[in-house]
C-alpha cells in the first residue's frame, strides 16, 4: 500500500514536472523506460541462451524471468508519451535531412512505423515463451536473432538519432549487451539466492562475461572515435565531456566495470548469497546511471530540471516495477 502511495505522489510530481519542462521529464522518461523495457528484455534473452545452451544455472533464473517477461507488453504501450512527444525529443523532426536514405529513414512517419513494429514484435515474443508449454533450441534461436536485430536499430532510432550527425557501428551490440546484463542481475535478485547457492558461482561467471563484453564494447567505441577524431563523430562525446558528465563517465567505469569485475573474480564472492544480491543490485543502478548517460546529453536545450526529474521519473518506474514483480512472485509461489 505504501508503494502504491508513493506510485501516487511520484505522478503528481511528474505532472508538475511537465508543467516546468515538459522535455525533461520526456527525455528522463525515455531513459527510465528504456532501463526498465531492457531488464525485462535482456530476462528474456537469457532465458533463451539458456535453451540453446542448456545448463543448471539457467533452471534457477527461469521461473522469475519468465513471470518478470509478463509485463512486457504493458511495458511496450508505456513507450506511446515517447512517441506522442518525438518531436520534444528528436532534432531531425524539424529539419530536412542529407541524403536520400538519411531522409527517409529519419521521417516521424517511418520512425513511428518502426517504432510500433518494434514493440508489436517484443510484445509478441514476450507472450510466445511466457505462454510455451515445451521448450523449442529453434524456436530460442529464432527469438534470439530477432532480439537482436530489433533492439540494435531501436537503439539507433530511439538513442542514437538524440544526435542525428552521430553513429557508431557499435552501440547496437553495446545496448543489447547492457540489457542482457540488466536480465540476469535483475534474475540474481528474484531468486532465493540461499537455496540457490550452489547455482550462484555459474551466474556470477555470466554477470563476470557481460560486464567484461560492456567494458570491451564501450572502449572499442570510444577508442575508435578518438582516433579518428572526426567532427560528426566527436559530437557524442563533446557533450559528455562537461565536468559533470565526466564525473558520471568514471563513476560508470568504476561501478560497471572495475569493482564488479573485481568481486566476481572472486570464487568465494560468487558463492556468498548476500554479497551477490548487493552486487546485482548495484549493478542494477550502474545501468541505469549508464541509461541517464546515454539519453540525456544528447537531449538539445535540457534544463537542469533533468536533475530532480530524472531520479523522480525512475524511481516511479522502479516503484511500479517493484509492485509488479511482487505480485507475480507470490503467483509463481501459489503455483
Amino acid at each position: 500500500m505504501k508503494a502504491r502511495t508513493l506510485l501516487v505522489l511520484a505522478l503528481v510530481a511528474a505532472v508538475a514536472g511537465w508543467r516546468l519542462d515538459p522535455r525533461a521529464l520526456l527525455a528522463s522518461y525515455l531513459a527510465a523506460w528504456w532501463f526498465i523495457t531492457g531488464a525485462l528484455l535482456g530476462g528474456l534473452a537469457n532465458v533463451w541462451l539458456h535453451q540453446l545452451t542448456g545448463g543448471a544455472w539457467g533452471e534457477t533464473i527461469r521461473g522469475p524471468l519468465l513471470r518478470a517477461a509478463r509485463w512486457l507488453p504493458l511495458a511496450c504501450i508505456l513507450f506511446l508519451p515517447v512517441l506522442l512527444g518525438a518531436p520534444l525529443l528528436y532534432p531531425w523532426q524539424h529539419a530536412v535531412q542529407e541524403g536520400a536514405f538519411r531522409q527517409m529513414w529519419l521521417s516521424p512517419v517511418f520512425f513511428t512505423i518502426r517504432s510500433v513494429g518494434y514493440l508489436l514484435l517484443w510484445t509478441l515474443l514476450a507472450i510466445v515463451e511466457t505462454r510455451a508449454r515445451t521448450r523449442s533450441p529453434l524456436r530460442a534461436a529464432l527469438c534470439l536473432v530477432a532480439y537482436g536485430f530489433s533492439v540494435s536499430l531501436a537503439a539507433v532510432d530511439w538513442i542514437m538519432s538524440l544526435q542525428p550527425e552521430w553513429y557508431s557501428s557499435v552501440f547496437g551490440w553495446l545496448a543489447g549487451t547492457g540489457q542482457m546484463l540488466t536480465g540476469l542481475a535483475l534474475a540474481v535478485l528474484l531468486i532465493d539466492r540461499g537455496a540457490a547457492r550452489k547455482r550462484l558461482p555459474d551466474l556470477g561467471n555470466l554477470l563476470m562475461m557481460y560486464v567484461l563484453t560492456w567494458a570491451y564494447l564501450a572502449y572499442v567505441q570510444f577508442l575508435i572515435i578518438w582516433a579518428a577524431d572526426l567532427p560528426h563523430e566527436i559530437a557524442w562525446y563533446l557533450r559528455r565531456g562537461a565536468p559533470g558528465w565526466q564525473a558520471v563517465a568514471w563513476v560508470l567505469v568504476v561501478g560497471h566495470f572495475a569493482v564488479p569485475l573485481c568481486i566476481l573474480l572472486s570464487r568465494h564472492a560468487k558463492t556468498a548469497p548476500a554479497l551477490m544480491g548487493v552486487l546485482a543490485g548495484a549493478l542494477l543502478a550502474a545501468h541505469l546511471l549508464d541509461c541517464w548517460w546515454l539519453v540525456l546529453p544528447s537531449v538539445e536545450h535540457l534544463t537542469r530540471h533533468w536533475l530532480w526529474l530524472a531520479p523522480l521519473v525512475a524511481a516511479g518506474f522502479g516503484l511500479a516495477a517493484w509492485v509488479a514483480l511482487e505480485r507475480t512472485g507470490k503467483e509463481g509461489a501459489h503455483a
